[in-house]
């Protein structure tokens, strides 16, 4: 699939560890029976350049079944690493099956805004903890390295933080940024990302990612956050095409865990986590 026939190949930009601004694009819901969107968002970003992208793979996604038993699912999630791609975990289910919210604002955040997908915005720290182990082991259970962890819709109750404590995950990320583990210290990006429910929701959201690449230039990470979904869509494919191609004239792409490894010491301060961050 081309998205735009005329387009060309953008050369990578190399710059030091210490000095460096970033690219990282991330690929939300990765499961088998999302893999066809995502592959055909892998192959428009490929028409822009090659670059190194972040899959935020759900082990059990909806409860369909857990991913380790799609050999061929997990044969293309090993030809991605092998050319210099990231895992990190996406919570388990990707469902949000905790009590029903109580109050109008809970409602709004787990029901509205996430369509009940924010899977780590109630549950307590033994359900967490057990998810976050039981996610991280079937990952690992087939060779995948695995330094990242991003909760379904950005979202994490307290809770889900204390359930992060002595896991060996180096980062996670909310809507708003970055945060390195163990020490949490902040790294501001917010992720650009398509709501793509309706023509007028996705040139909304257009007109606001296009402003926030020019707010966030001066940022030295910029942060693409793609969903499957996003490829029945070939103007959404052509507008992340169209920011990769602006980001990488003076940025470096690399994925999450390569820039929490070379953040420079001091860039960020550290905040503690806020209960519902997004």
């Amino acid at each position: 699939m081309r998205a735009r026939d005329c387009r060309r190949r953008v050369p990578l930009a190399s710059m030091s560890p210490a000095n460096q601004r970033a690219v990282c694009v991330v690929l939300h819901d990765v499961a088998p029976a999302t893999w066809p969107g995502c592959q055909r968002l892998l192959q428009a970003l490929d028409e822009v350049a090659g670059v190194p992208v972040t899959l935020l793979v759900v082990p059990d996604y909806h409860r369909h079944g857990p991913l380790n038993k799609d050999r061929a699912f997990t044969r293309a999630i090993e030809q991605r690493l092998a050319r210099g791609d990231e895992v990190a975990l996406h919570g388990y289910y990707h469902l949000d099956d905790a009590p029903r919210p109580r109050g109008l604002r809970e409602h709004v955040r787990r029901c509205v805004y996430t369509r009940q997908e924010g899977e780590f915005a109630a549950l307590d720290v033994s359900q967490a903890r057990e998810r976050l182990e039981k996610g991280l082991d079937l990952l690992r259970g087939l060779g995948w390295p695995v330094r990242g962890f991003v909760p379904p819709a950005w979202l994490m109750n307290p809770a889900a933080w204390q359930a992060l404590q002595g896991l060996p995950f180096s980062y996670t990320s909310t809507l708003r940024g970055v945060y390195d583990l163990p020490s949490r210290r902040y790294i501001p990006s917010r992720s650009l990302v398509y709501s793509v429910g309706s023509a007028w929701r996705r040139w909304t959201f257009r007109q606001w990612n296009a402003g926030s690449l020019r707010a966030l230039q001066a940022n030295n990470l910029l942060r693409l956050g793609l969903h499957p979904i996003d490829a029945n869509y070939p103007q959404v494919i052509r507008s992340w095409q169209d920011f990769l191609e602006k980001a990488l004239r003076d940025r470096r792409a690399m994925t999450k865990a390569a820039f929490v490894q070379g953040y420079a010491d001091g860039a960020a301060q550290p905040r503690p986590a806020v209960s519902g961050s997004t």
